[in-house]
């Protein structure tokens, strides 16, 4: 698998805002049952090893989980405020859980486990998410799991893109430039106006 063209224009991105915390952060949006757009802040957890696929965690718990099990294309929407930098990026999302349909991603799903931060795994084992708030201050205070195994609920998000379509702010006029895949998973690029 070759990396994409547009990987480098993400990686400037990322190198030219990481004195900003929160440019790792971008919103994902999936569409619920009822065919109404779902969007929520994710944070980007890098690219799995030797493939375009972005990674994000979640919880198995999450109404997420359902909506991508219903209708697995998503997009994302990633502003970097530095550069004044737009990245929507298009495709499908594959949930990496607790089970064994996905053998070969199993150690992604751990290894991603293993990263994250002690706070971050904590939040895992507390309650059910969208349910109705528990009163127990100690519901939020357990023990903190296993930092080598995943807990049961535990999710890797991948991202596979099908189309990038860049957005450069700066500049009179603006730069945008569209990604695409096609069928035999070559990717193109087009100037576009913006």
């Amino acid at each position: 698998m070759s990396i994409a063209p547009w990987r480098s224009a993400i990686a400037r991105a990322l190198h030219r805002n990481r004195s900003l915390v929160y440019s790792r952060y971008l919103q994902l949006a999936t569409v619920k049952e009822n065919g109404h757009p779902a969007n929520r802040t994710v944070v980007f957890r890098g690219f799995l090893e030797d493939t375009n696929q972005l990674k994000f965690i979640t919880d198995a718990r999450s109404d997420k989980v359902d909506q991508i099990q219903q209708q697995p294309w998503a997009e994302i929407c990633w502003y970097f405020p530095k550069t004044r930098e737009q990245f929507r990026i298009s495709g499908s999302l594959t949930l990496v859980g607790d089970n064994e349909s996905q053998l070969t991603l199993q150690p992604a799903r751990a290894n991603m486990w293993q990263e994250l931060s002690d706070a971050a795994r904590l939040q895992f084992a507390w309650p059910h998410p969208s349910q109705p708030r528990v009163d127990e201050p100690a519901a939020f205070e357990p023990a903190p799991p296993d930092p080598r195994q995943p807990v049961a609920n535990f999710c890797l998000l991948l991202l596979d893109p099908v189309q990038v379509d860049h957005l450069e702010l700066r500049g009179e006029p603006q730069n945008r430039r569209i990604y695409s895949r096609d069928e035999q998973q070559e990717w193109c690029s087009q100037e576009v106006n913006p």
